[in-house]
C-alpha cells in the first residue's frame, strides 16, 4: 500500500477501502484461507509432509520477493513465539515458513475451529492494513474506524468464497499489487519494511 500511496493511486478514504476489499476478495479468498484451511486439516490429521508441502505451496504463490519475505519473517515471529511455548511444531530452523500454515498449526493446538481462526487470520490482516493506511494516506481516527466498520461484514463472505476454493483453484491475480510491492522493494524512503 505504501508505493500504491506515493504513487498516487491511493489518496483518500474510499480508495483504502476499494483497494484492501480487492486484496479481501481477489487475494486472500483465493489463496491465504483456503491454504489455511488445507494447513488446519493437515495439522487436525498430524500430517507433517502434508503440512509441508502446503507451506510449499504457500510460499510459491507470493508474487514478489518482498511479499515472500513478509509471509516468512511473520512465520519466523511465530515459530520463535511457538519454541518459548513449547509447542511442537514440524519445521527445522533454517526453513523458510509461512505465517499463514504457522498460524493454522497454531490454531489447530489450540483447538480453534476453523472458521473462528480463518476469521480471526482476516481481522488480523484486515486491522494491519488500516493502521497502515491510517498512518501513510493519512486517515484521521474516525476515517479509519469508518473503514473498519465497512469491511468487518466482509469477512464473513470472504471465508464463504474461500470455501470453494479447491486445490487447484488457489491463486490469485493482482497485478497491481505485486507491481507495488516490486517498487516499493526500491523506494528511497518507507515507512514500512518486509
Amino acid at each position: 500500500m505504501e508505493y500504491a500511496i506515493d504513487a498516487g493511486w491511493i489518496r483518500k478514504a474510499d480508495q483504502v477501502e476499494h483497494w484492501v476489499r480487492e486484496q479481501l476478495y481477489l487475494g486472500l479468498a483465493g489463496t491465504d484461507i483456503p491454504l489455511l484451511r488445507l494447513s488446519m486439516e493437515a495439522c487436525v490429521q498430524e500430517d507433517w509432509h502434508e503440512l509441508k508441502r502446503i507451506n510449499e505451496l504457500t510460499l510459491a504463490c507470493r508474487e514478489t520477493h518482498e511479499l515472500t519475505l513478509t509471509d516468512t519473517a511473520m512465520g519466523e515471529a511465530l515459530i520463535r513465539l511457538m519454541n518459548s511455548l513449547q509447542m511442537t511444531q514440524p519445521f527445522i530452523k533454517s526453513e523458510p515458513v509461512s505465517f499463514v500454515c504457522l498460524f493454522a498449526l497454531a490454531a489447530s493446538l489450540w483447538q480453534i475451529p476453523y472458521r473462528a481462526a480463518a476469521n480471526g487470520f482476516l481481522w488480523s490482516w484486515l486491522e494491519n492494513q488500516i493502521a497502515a493506511a491510517t498512518k501513510l494516506v493519512p486517515l484521521g481516527q474516525t476515517q479509519a474506524q469508518q473503514l473498519l466498520v465497512a469491511l468487518q461484514p466482509e469477512l464473513a463472505a470472504v471465508i464463504e468464497q474461500a470455501e470453494k476454493i479447491s486445490e487447484e483453484e488457489i491463486g490469485a491475480g493482482l497485478p497491481a499489487l505485486a507491481i507495488a510491492s516490486s517498487q516499493h522493494e526500491h523506494m528511497y524512503s518507507r515507512l514500512f519494511r518486509s
